[in-house]
């Protein structure tokens, strides 16, 4: 336990955040995948186990190969008559045994197995004046267990999934309930190492107050969406048929760079190229999943060539997200960098469906008692970041 202990008390070191209320756990960035996940600790106080979950807005109920666990007698099953079962999307029944069909969240099949639906103790963190200091009771937590063989996909240290839908089950609704808070959580996801998954109210504190922005929450199918209004590249609106921004945008832990509507990708990049080449860079061949590359030339190793906003709403008016820099380009090569956006396509079930590249040194928080996300300005414009 000293060792996570450490780690936690570590990303103080970046950002200090003060509440009357505030439970946290860390994140890793597993950089080969570019997946996050997090740890939770299940089990007894006695026998407690560590277990690496990765981080999905879009999944419901939290699923994980339960072999992870040093001791099983303090897991419970969920009967298939009980409240709690019933409960449950997508549940089903073996004999008197609660069922939970498990989503995927990564590659094309949607459902791949049926795990039986148990309970057992989580431990978390909780802090006390800015401070991660203390470890909060542990709380009777629901979940199913996972086929290992159905963990293809996920990076070698992660063994399940972590659910943090807008649905009835997810972790942090859990938490929240049993530890009677304000329904919301707020992520920090790192570019580097380690960062922040936060349940209850946190604030920034500490010398510096980073602002935040809200808009409107748009709950559907279990996707949290946000409503676009526009799109700008610095400052320019880009020329697009407004029906591709009807349905909003997506937000995704588990796709790693920004998925865009053929016609709204086409219409940045072109904007993006241009700005590119009147710095010196040259455009060169694509380096899949990346369509539009370039040498750095005489630009000199600028990674700030164009910075991009999404109009959303916000209380009659419009506030803007803004994009810039690291979050916009990844570096292929020593000279070599590329537009950090997927061409998804003439007709993907959403237009925007914005990836973990874009949202990572961001402070986001997801408030379901106001059905509001609030997102911070760049980390970077305030000389800090989520990454320890």
């Amino acid at each position: 336990m000293g060792s996570v202990t450490h780690l936690i008390v570590s990303m103080f070191a970046a950002i200090t955040l003060m509440s009357e209320a505030q439970y946290i756990l860390g994140v890793t960035k597993d950089e080969p995948s570019k997946q996050y996940y997090t740890t939770v600790y299940i089990g007894s106080a006695a026998m407690m186990s560590p277990v690496n979950l990765l981080l999905d807005l879009g999944t419901n109920l939290t699923w994980l190969n339960c072999r992870k666990i040093k001791s099983l007698s303090s897991l419970g099953l969920i009967t298939c008559q009980s409240s709690t079962c019933k409960s449950i999307p997508g549940n089903g029944c073996d004999r008197n045994t609660c069922l939970y069909r498990q989503p995927r969240p990564l590659g094309k099949n949607t459902v791949v197995a049926t795990g039986r639906v148990v309970q057992d103790n989580a431990t978390i963190f909780t802090t006390v004046g800015g401070q991660p200091i203390h470890i909060a009771p542990s709380r009777r937590f629901t979940f199913s267990c996972a086929v290992e063989k159905y963990l293809q996909g996920l990076a070698p240290p992660i063994a399940g999934v972590l659910a943090l839908s807008p649905g009835e089950f997810p972790f942090w609704r859990q938490m929240t309930s049993a530890f009677n808070v304000i329904p919301k959580f707020s992520l920090c996801l790192p570019s580097s190492r380690y960062g922040y998954f936060f349940m209850g109210t946190p604030s920034l504190g500490g010398k510096k107050t980073v602002p935040m922005s809200s808009t409107p929450l748009k709950i559907d199918s279990g996707k949290y969406l946000i409503s676009v209004a526009s799109i700008y590249v610095d400052g320019v609106p880009l020329t697009l048929d407004p029906s591709l921004l009807e349905g909003g945008a997506q937000l995704s832990t588990v796709v790693p760079y920004t998925v865009l509507q053929t016609d709204i990708y086409n219409a940045l990049a072109q904007s993006f190229t241009l700005n590119a080449t009147n710095i010196g860079m040259t455009e060169t061949l694509g380096h899949a999943p990346f369509k539009h590359c370039f040498e750095e030339g005489a630009s000199g190793k600028n990674m700030d060539v164009s910075v991009m906003e999404i109009g959303l709403p916000a209380n009659g008016k419009e506030v803007k997200w803004r994009f810039q820099g690291a979050n916009m380009m990844v570096r292929v090569s020593e000279t070599v960098i590329c537009l950090a956006f997927v061409d998804g396509g003439k007709k993907p079930n959403e237009s925007v469906i914005i990836g973990t590249h874009q949202l990572q040194d961001y402070l986001i928080e997801f408030d379901l008692s106001t059905t509001q996300m609030a997102f911070s300005d760049p980390l970077i414009l305030h000389n800090t970041n989520c990454s320890t």
